[in-house]
């Protein structure tokens, strides 16, 4: 049941979605042999809470006790798998698997990610470790599909990690050519096959439960005829694969909310098939997938297994590429992953908070209260039909709204963390006085040292700013890109991990001392066909980079690496597709589908170029004009180097060339990308990421028809080329998801914005077109260098981007005398909390305080449910949880790829006195000694992956993180 696409997820819970709990309940009550399996949590939990009786209760516990009523997947919805973040997954995931286990001491154990478009390698690493036996999915490349199909290779023994190989390896069974729905024809009847209860309507179900398209129903006078087509097309999986079960699965979309129709069905005509097994050759019987899989385990077959590799793209036809969605509603791209940083900001701030000893007046329900409304809805956004960008204008809003309304919360939260612990404010104003200058907090929610640039927006060109202890900062002040009349402030800071810094921005006069001002050269508009020459090279230099600006192009020319002193030539430009809106005129591009006309073409006329040079930064500013006299340009690139050393401090800053740019709004029908072309020798071959956790290496591939959209591919956070001569790379790191591809040798082509429609019924009847007309404003880091020294950045480049300092702007200072005379009063520093600061090569993936009421103690915790205890459980703020995450692969660095002991009371001291650590599973429900996972034989490999030693048990608080693991702990500190 999709959380979204079509219709918002009130509407699905009016027209049908309570529906299907309330009679599937029913209808199980009714008949012991029954089965059923549920996943989507978010339209479980609305139903449980707002719909469902008490006896309704019951009889659910009593359904998921016997097994009848199983949960499979548990997540808060079924996530995308190609643009969503690792961070994210796990978050949705985590919510949804919280919940169950909370309410109900169940736990998944096998997955149904049957609709996401495309399959990542990342996947069985995250629901291995969140304790899956076996893994389910189904949309997958159909040339590919067909061929494991005849080789009965659907099934196997997936190792998605290089590094992890056999310890996070799960078991995989891809839905065969019908997919995860049953068959929709029948050969006797002009109705849809097999769905009694027929389509669901909106936006209320109609009074006298006649729905469209109802199949006809079973009788005496069919029942062969049923029975017959059922079999038949069980016979023609069979021959797909290895064993003697066969997997059916009865249902499809929006199906079974009038379940008694479907029940009164389908048990006759099972009776029907198992009276005459031996003249059908086939017994049937109602199964929960973990049945299924069970049966399947018993037979202990010796399974095949696949590699790291992922299954991205996904094509359903041969002119049907699935690679448009990669890049569809670029914004709602965007706006998922900053909530989703804003909330992770504020889960170890609100943490920090907490410990050692909460010493201010926040009322920490209403905390817990704010951080959960925005979990639900980052968990919500993640859904394969929300994030991709592949749902209707109203879905989006809903999307947006629910987004909105959780960060205006978790802002108010953090403001007012900032404000408890803050031990001065800023002098009081009467109201006849202008506010004049502003107090920023910015915090790091990185657990290392960040040294960076934040940029505000001022309406005054001078202007001072100083930290708590009234010291001058670094900044540096130039005209604004975005809003004419204002100014961008540009600061220098330098904030610990998990730690804030306050600043007081003022406007000066005279010459008191201030941030400096930046001064521009312009260079004149030149046109597209103007001949390149190489003389009189414009550079832009910091200690990391020389960028070379051709004045007679306005274009980049290229781009030198001093470390290692390698020049690399380098251009940039906007190209557009153009896609076709008429289907009957050959294949559309729409929300899910790229197919393009021909090749991209130049989008732009002309470009006008300016240098903003300062001492903190140097900006260049290129405008590309799609007509050469036009008075707007529908595309720029703004590309800053920051002038700091590439010591320990600013190395992640100097190594860095930071571009936004500035697209749209795009004529109809067409699809906007960057094209960078190098003289990097990369033999068309493109390196791209799986959700921002393992790198895929993506060699160009030859298709006999639509080769050019075949090979786009999802670049959730990078993406490199690398010379195969040297090992130098480029290396791009990206705030959204888009979608790339590399058309020449040394090109990679970033897909910035589309912009569609068509007339395809389907598009249309669903409201599914993306006329798009929006202005986005995608940022890129550009990384240059030797292989080693990129591999080393790239990870943590990456978070970098991910997760900037959060600035929150806690009112304006008025304009008093000591403001107008210099430089603000020395004010009383606050109480600095000790820095959090793990090892360069871990990232603190969640420090949260989650509020579950639920024992630590499975058996403890099912002994509550029973008794009835939990429902006066209180929500446990002294429980921590802590996730580990190693950023780098085996043998990929000396120093970074080896594993790495932490002690954890080190490392948490500033938060108080360790009691307990226990090591959980990924979502945190199970107890990592008690996990048992099945073990699936498979032949002998010597091409497993790299060896990697399995991780021990935490030691009172020491632990070692091998490359590329993710270990998950619940930290107990004494209470003070």
């Amino acid at each position: 049941m999709d959380v979204g696409w079509v219709y918002t997820v009130q509407e699905s819970m009016r027209a049908y979605a309570a529906n299907v709990y309330t009679s599937v309940v029913a209808e199980l009550v009714r008949g012991e042999r029954r089965r059923f399996i549920a996943v989507e949590q978010e339209f479980f939990r609305l139903w449980w809470d707002q719909v469902a009786s008490e006896q309704q209760k019951w009889q659910v516990r009593q359904l998921l006790a016997q097994g009848r009523l199983e949960f499979v997947l548990g997540g808060q919805v079924m996530h995308d798998e190609a643009v969503t973040q690792l961070d994210d997954q796990i978050l949705q995931l985590t919510e949804g698997h919280g919940f169950l286990y909370e309410t109900f001491g169940v736990r998944p154990r096998f997955s149904w990610q049957v609709d996401p478009f495309g399959a990542s390698a990342a996947t069985p690493t995250l629901f291995a470790l969140a304790g899956f036996n076996a893994h389910l999915i189904s949309r997958i490349d159909y040339d590919l599909k067909d061929a494991m199909q005849q080789a009965q290779g659907l099934q196997f023994v997936w190792r998605g990690s290089p590094s992890l190989s056999t310890q996070q390896q799960i078991f995989t069974h891809v839905m065969d050519q019908f997919s995860y729905c049953t068959p929709a024809s029948l050969p006797f009847s002009n109705r849809s096959g097999f769905y009694w209860n027929g389509v669901a309507v909106f936006p209320e179900p109609p009074p006298d439960g006649v729905y469209p398209n109802m199949s006809e129903p079973v009788t005496p006078a069919n029942i062969k005829l049923y029975a017959q087509v059922l079999v038949a097309n069980v016979k023609q999986r069979a021959a797909w694969f290895r064993t003697p079960h066969v997997l059916w699965p009865w249902g499809c979309d929006k199906q079974f909310f009038n379940a008694s129709v479907q029940f009164a069905n389908m048990d006759p005509l099972l009776d029907h098939i198992n009276s005459r097994a031996a003249e059908l050759g086939v017994t049937a019987e109602y199964a929960t997938l973990g049945d299924y899989f069970r049966a399947l385990h018993a037979l202990n077959v010796t399974w095949g297994t696949r590699d790291h590799h992922d299954f991205l793209p996904y094509a359903s036809e041969q002119l049907q590429a699935w690679t448009g969605f990669y890049t569809s509603r670029s914004t709602l791209k965007v706006l998922a992953r900053q909530v989703s940083a804003l909330l992770y900001a504020g889960e170890s701030m609100f943490t920090r908070y907490m410990w050692p000893a909460p010493r201010g007046t926040l009322d920490p329900a209403w905390a817990l209260q704010q951080l959960q409304q925005l979990r639900w809805a980052v968990s919500e956004v993640q859904h394969h039909d929300a994030i991709t960008g592949t749902e209707s204008p109203k879905v989006n809003d809903m999307y947006v709204e629910h987004l909105a309304e959780g960060t205006l919360g978790v802002r108010k939260l953090m403001a007012a963390i900032v404000g408890d612990r803050a031990q001065h404010t800023a002098p009081g104003s009467d109201s006849g006085t202008r506010p004049e200058g502003l107090l920023a907090s910015v915090y790091n929610p990185l657990a290392w040292t960040v040294t960076t640039i934040v940029t505000l927006t001022v309406g005054f060109p001078r202007v001072s700013v100083t930290d708590e202890s009234g010291r001058l900062m670094p900044a540096q002040i130039q005209n604004s890109t975005k809003e004419p009349s204002a100014y961008d402030l540009l600061i220098l800071v330098t904030i610990p991990g998990l730690s804030y810094r306050r600043y007081s921005v003022r406007p000066t006069t005279g010459t008191q001392a201030a941030a400096t001002m930046a001064s521009t050269i312009r260079f004149g508009r030149r046109l597209r066909r103007t001949n390149q020459g190489d003389k009189h090279l414009v550079p832009v230099a910091n200690d990391c980079y020389t960028v070379l600006l051709d004045p007679n192009t306005n274009l980049l020319h290229s781009v030198q690496e001093r470390q290692s002193n390698r020049t690399v030539r380098m251009a940039q430009e906007f190209l557009e597709y153009h896609a076709n809106g008429d289907v009957r005129r050959g294949p559309i591009s729409d929300n899910y589908l790229f197919a393009p006309n021909g090749t991209a073409e130049p989008s732009w006329e002309a470009v006008g170029l300016e240098i903003v040079a300062g001492k903190l930064v140097t900006e260049i500013r290129q405008h590309f004009y799609r007509d050469a006299k036009a008075q707007n340009y529908t595309y720029a690139v703004y590309s800053r180097l920051a002038h700091v050393s590439q010591g320990p401090g600013g190395e992640l800053l100097c190594h860095r060339i930071e571009q936004e740019y500035r697209v749209g709004p795009l004529e109809l029908n067409r699809e906007a990308v960057l094209r960078t072309s190098s003289d990097l020798d990369s033999r068309q071959v493109l390196y791209s990421d799986n959700n921002g956790y393992q790198m895929q290496r993506r060699p160009y591939r030859h298709y006999k028809k639509n080769t050019l959209a075949r090979n786009y591919y999802p670049m959730v956070q990078s993406a490199f080329l690398q010379d195969e001569k040297d090992g130098s790379r480029l290396v791009l790191l990206a705030e959204r998801a888009h979608g790339v591809s590399s058309p020449g040798g040394g090109q990679v082509e970033v897909m910035l914005h589309r912009r569609l429609w068509n007339n395809l019924a389907w598009d249309l009847n669903y409201n599914l077109t993306l006329n798009d007309t929006s202005v986005v404003h995608p940022v890129l880091w550009l990384l240059l260098g030797s292989r080693a020294a990129t591999t080393a950045l790239r990870p943590r480049s990456a978070l970098a981007l991910q997760y900037r300092p959060v600035v929150l702007l806690s009112g304006e200072l008025p304009a008093d005398g000591a403001a107008a005379r210099g430089p603000a009063p020395k004010p009383q520093a606050p109480q600095q909390q000790t820095a959090v600061t793990l090892p360069a090569n871990l990232h603190l993936q969640i420090l949260s305080v989650p509020g579950w009421n639920y024992s630590a103690s499975h058996s403890e915790h099912v002994r509550a449910l029973r008794t009835g205890q939990r429902g006066q459980a209180q929500a446990d703020l002294r429980r921590v949880l802590l996730r580990l995450h190693h950023l780098y692969e085996a043998g990929e660095d000396p120093v970074l790829s080896q594993p790495v002991m932490v002690n954890l009371q080190t490392v948490l001291w500033g938060l108080g006195v360790m009691e307990a650590v226990e090591e959980r599973s990924l979502t945190g429900t199970w107890d990592a000694r008690t996990m048992r996972r099945w073990n699936w034989r498979t032949s002998p490999d010597p091409q497993a992956g790299l060896p990697t030693s399995r991780s021990r048990p935490p030691r009172g608080s020491r632990v070692t993180i091998h490359p590329k693991e993710i270990r998950t702990f619940f930290i107990h500190f004494r209470q003070q």
